[in-house]
């Protein structure tokens, strides 16, 4: 198969866009939170585990330390305690609480509005940055790669990249910045639906005549 253009490459994914705007066309956060510290501790909870899973122990987590100002409070021990459901409970559960003392140390209690800022909170990398300026900020700086993002670009051959930051530049550079808002949230409902890690739902696919996999 010859090498697809960049060109070529860029109209097949603003086709993408274009057809999961049809498919979600307002698309929410699958995460259950209320305001940018929650968000930003949903989405660090999230790592190497299911959102669903996550929406299991997040109301009583919020219900007892939603705020930067009782999680800094914590005991790392009672976090642990309401999210041992979840992988990585300790550490998780150690980065919750540094990140709200950081929050209130450095940054006056309120969620920092740069990814610069954001990626300083421990627990809290490139795509958890993403998410939160992307849904609390209203400020759409790169494309959350998260497993879902990243398996749909190998499969659509929009990347061949190892990476979770090198997939996002990809991306970054193929598709025009106004459609960077809503890749996170509708592609991970398709990955959900149809493009399913372990059972691909190819023969039902919107996108069967534009995926070069099949």
């Amino acid at each position: 198969m010859p090498r697809e253009s960049k060109a070529s490459k860029r109209e097949r994914a603003i086709e993408v866009c274009r057809r999961m705007d049809e498919l979600y066309p307002a698309p929410t956060p699958a995460l259950k939170f209320s305001g940018p510290f929650q968000c930003v501790i949903a989405v660090a909870l999230s790592a190497q585990t299911t959102d669903a899973n996550v929406n299991k122990v997040t109301p009583e987590l919020f219900m007892r330390w939603g705020t930067p100002e009782t999680m800094a409070q914590a005991d790392a021990e009672e976090v642990e305690k309401v999210i041992w459901s979840i992988g990585f409970h300790r550490n998780k559960a150690n980065n919750c609480v540094a990140c709200a003392r950081m929050i209130m140390s450095d940054f006056n209690g309120e969620v920092p509005q740069t990814m610069e800022d954001l990626q300083k909170l421990p627990g809290v990398g490139r795509k958890t940055a993403n998410i939160v300026m992307n849904e609390c900020f209203g400020k759409v700086e790169g494309i959350a790669v998260d497993t879902h993002v990243f398996r749909i670009t190998h499969k659509l051959k929009l990347s061949s990249k190892k990476e979770a930051s090198q997939v996002e530049q990809d991306l970054l550079s193929i598709l025009p910045r106004e459609l960077w808002k809503n890749v996170n949230s509708q592609w991970i409902r398709f990955g959900r639906e149809f493009c399913i890690a372990r059972r691909p739902r190819c023969d039902e696919c919107p996108l069967y005549d534009i995926c070069p996999s099949n």
